[in-house]
């Protein structure tokens, strides 16, 4: 049987401080995953370091602070190909729109961080299409596929960062 989490006061910290630095390690290996040798005739490959931000900052929000999308997306622009400074500028938007959407809702469960979740993916996606792409380029398919995907693999990215985040101590 499982105790039951010991009471911290308001302000004080609980001696966690492992997720402090695995959660940006964990972006910075899912945004490392494009460099792994895939052949597909279409992009369908998820940004995977998007996904686990999205994920740590939805399961965990105490995690990742606003200001951490910036360097994690550098990170991430130097691996996916993308012009610099884009995931800079949509990570730090995504994680905006996070702390607005966290401000109105009352309680959210695991169906509210899904679909908060699909909105920053799709948001990024066709955002990053729209500044990397040339307009004439019909790419909506693929972009689509890609969206799919990504959402579908988000509450995996969840159910990772959770494992992450378990507690060693024994009972």
């Amino acid at each position: 049987m499982r105790r039951p989490a010991p009471f911290i006061p308001m302000g004080a910290r609980d001696g966690q401080y492992r997720a402090r630095w695995l959660a940006p390690l964990s972006v910075m290996v899912g945004s490392m995953v494009t460099i792994l040798p895939f052949v597909a005739t279409f992009a369908w490959l998820p940004p995977f370091g998007l996904i686990m931000l999205l994920a740590w900052r939805l399961h965990r929000a105490d995690t990742l602070k606003v200001w951490a999308a910036v360097p994690l997306g550098l990170f991430d622009d130097m691996f996916s190909g993308q012009p610099m400074g884009n995931a800079m500028m949509l990570w730090t938007l995504c994680f905006i729109m996070i702390d607005v959407i966290d401000t109105r809702l009352v309680w959210r469960d695991f169906w509210h961080d899904w679909l908060i979740a699909a909105g920053g993916i799709a948001f990024c996606l066709i955002a990053g299409r729209l500044i990397a792409t040339d307009i004439g380029a019909h790419v909506e398919t693929t972009l689509l596929v890609q969206i799919l995907v990504s959402t579908a693999l988000f509450p995996v990215a969840t159910r990772f960062c959770a494992w992450l985040d378990r507690d060693f101590r024994r009972s």
